[in-house]
């Protein structure tokens, strides 16, 4: 099931839909920041150090929250960036990540599809180091949540 992380982001697959039906890269850039202008920006009060992302030229920040309903935690991501072809890369990181389960998010790889979008290849080593150290992050949320999940304890019959 496609989730799409909040409904100012369009999902995954259009995302990418939309990529192949742009042939010239300066479409494609423009495409990215359209996808960044569309995202909600944080608020004054989430943009802290600690949601902040190290290893990003740019300044970019990630909110995470966790909700428990299952065995399984679901996490949510919003970001935001300083730059605007950052702001957009934000946005399909989280197409990719959020609303999903910690452990989908895990199996995901952002990366090859940065790769496959043609993104890399675009964009400067800073920029691509930067996403990484996105999903670097979020990855580690991920794990953080899987370790923090509460466990179900079994009552004695009686």
């Amino acid at each position: 099931m496609d989730h799409s992380p909040a409904a100012d982001i369009p999902a995954i697959d259009d995302i990418i839909d939309n990529f192949s039906l742009l042939d010239e890269w300066d479409d494609r850039y423009r495409y990215v920041i359209e996808l960044g202008r569309g995202m909600s920006p944080l608020s004054e009060f989430q943009r802290t150090e600690a949601n902040k992302v190290q290893g990003c030229a740019s300044q970019v920040w990630l909110a995470t929250t966790a909700r428990f309903d299952d065995a399984q935690p679901v996490l949510h991501f919003h970001g935001d960036s300083d730059a605007h072809i950052v702001r957009g890369l934000v946005a399909i990181l989280l197409a990719v990540v959020s609303g999903k389960p910690a452990s989908e998010i895990l199996a995901a790889d952002p990366i090859a599809l940065f790769d496959r979008l043609g993104l890399r290849e675009h964009l400067t080593p800073q920029r691509s180091n930067g996403f990484r150290s996105m999903v670097a992050r979020i990855r580690s949320d991920a794990q953080q949540a899987l370790s923090d999940r509460p466990t179900l304890v079994a009552m004695p019959d009686g």
